[in-house]
């Protein structure tokens, strides 16, 4: 048996503990994974300075970077999105509907866990942490499989959360770490049908395109998030300015970060100026149209159609001046990644156009696509932001890491 091959076999030996916990006995083991991260501050950090270091080492971008990092203050936004875990409703054994059929039969259709969940991931180590306790609740096995440039910080957050496991006498195999971040291993990983229920990539489109090409396990495909900002002539110039500052510049590594401008005609004269000077504060790139830098000037270097369709995860951003809304709505179709789209309008017709037309996981009207979270949508973490459109759409929360099972009842019916 490989070593991927164990990995699969002793979260199958679990998976019925897990799927059987009561919700007292899930919120305990969350607890005590909470206060076990809080009590391994010092450690964690420690262990992933180390990472920090191998990254600069290696030249890994500042922004991807920040990715990486842990400090204490993060490190305590994860526990708390654990405990937030707690207060959410358990949807195992929840009932979605029921009917009696003509014949007599009770069928109700319930939740289940999905059973052995696989994951991998980059370099952003809160996911060892949210990922896992999101499948803990929901009543899963998980098998986490993060980049090498997080594999220190991963193991230490594994191993702690294994020990708070331990502590309340749940076997620790419910969460479990690939140590081994070769291609080699992954590819196995994507392979393990015989135990995996289901695979998710978390991270750039490179990660994601590899598992959805190489994989034989199901795959719920998390999405790349080229989001636009759209700017309607009747939007306020002041809102329009925030947004986009936000959605760019808050934190651009992240997928949910704006990473393209459209702004109408009729306002581009007023809008991009103000827009630009906000920009310039942190040294944003802009790549645009020829009407961009007419507006702007030569500091505007000419978009391409490939800088309308990257995602940038950098201060870089393009910008297109457009005639009207169906030629803004009509760019997204061309460009979008179906993540999160925005418009900022004072125009009710256009903002329900807009929403109605464009086809995004998250569609906002006069606020930012950073909002496209599972905490912020009130789920407590999220598994990934899906920009498929079978099982689960957009940020992924318990509902979405269950299945379904039907149970009827009958008094001796035969068909």
């Amino acid at each position: 048996m490989t070593y991927i091959e164990t990995l699969g076999s002793n979260a199958k030996a679990v998976e019925s503990v897990i799927a059987t916990a009561s919700t007292e006995q899930k919120n305990k083991a969350l607890k005590a994974i909470a206060e076990a991260l809080i009590a391994k501050t010092d450690y964690i950090i420690e262990q992933n300075k180390t990472d920090l270091e191998n990254a600069e080492k290696n030249g890994i971008p500042k922004v991807m970077q920040d990715r990486l990092m842990l400090d204490a203050k993060r490190i305590k936004g994860i526990a708390d999105s654990v405990m937030t875990l707690i207060d959410l409703q358990d949807v195992i054994g929840t009932i979605d509907c029921g009917t009696v059929r003509p014949n007599g039969l009770r069928i109700c259709k319930t939740r289940v866990p999905l059973g052995i969940i696989g994951i991998i991931f980059e370099s952003r180590p809160n996911v060892t942490v949210d990922a896992a306790t999101l499948c803990l609740k929901a009543g899963n096995a998980v098998i986490l499989r993060g980049g090498k440039e997080a594999i220190n910080s991963n193991k230490c957050l594994c191993s702690v959360m294994r020990e708070a496991l331990e502590s309340i006498s749940m076997p620790p195999d419910i969460i479990q770490l690939v140590e081994d971040t070769s291609h080699e291993a992954a590819g196995e990983l994507m392979k393990l049908n015989q135990y995996l229920d289901v695979l998710i990539p978390r991270g750039g489109a490179g990660l994601i395109n590899a598992v959805v090409k190489q994989a034989t396990v199901p795959v719920i495909q998390t999405g790349t998030g080229n989001c636009h900002v759209f700017v309607d002539e009747s939007a306020d110039i002041e809102m329009a300015v925030n947004i986009v500052d936000n959605g760019k510049t808050q934190r651009p590594s992240v997928c949910n970060a704006v990473e393209s401008l459209l702004v109408h005609k009729n306002i581009a004269d007023k809008a991009l100026p103000a827009i630009k000077a906000k920009l310039d504060e942190h040294n944003v790139e802009i790549r645009g149209c020829e009407k961009t830098a007419a507006i702007l000037g030569d500091l505007v270097i000419p978009a391409t159609d490939e800088d309308y369709a990257k995602e940038f995860l950098d201060y870089i951003i393009s910008v297109k001046v457009v005639d009207s809304v169906d030629e803004a709505i009509e760019h997204i179709r061309k460009y979008s990644t179906g993540h999160s789209e925005c418009i900022v309008t004072n125009s009710l017709e256009n903002a329900e156009k807009f929403q109605r037309m464009v086809d995004a996981a998250a569609v906002y009207v006069n606020a930012s696509t950073r909002f496209t979270d599972g905490g912020e949508f009130g789920f407590g973490a999220e598994i990934g932001i899906s920009t498929q459109k079978l099982h689960a759409r957009g940020p992924m929360g318990l509902n979405e890491l269950t299945a379904v099972k039907y149970l009827i009842n009958g008094n001796g019916q035969i068909r």
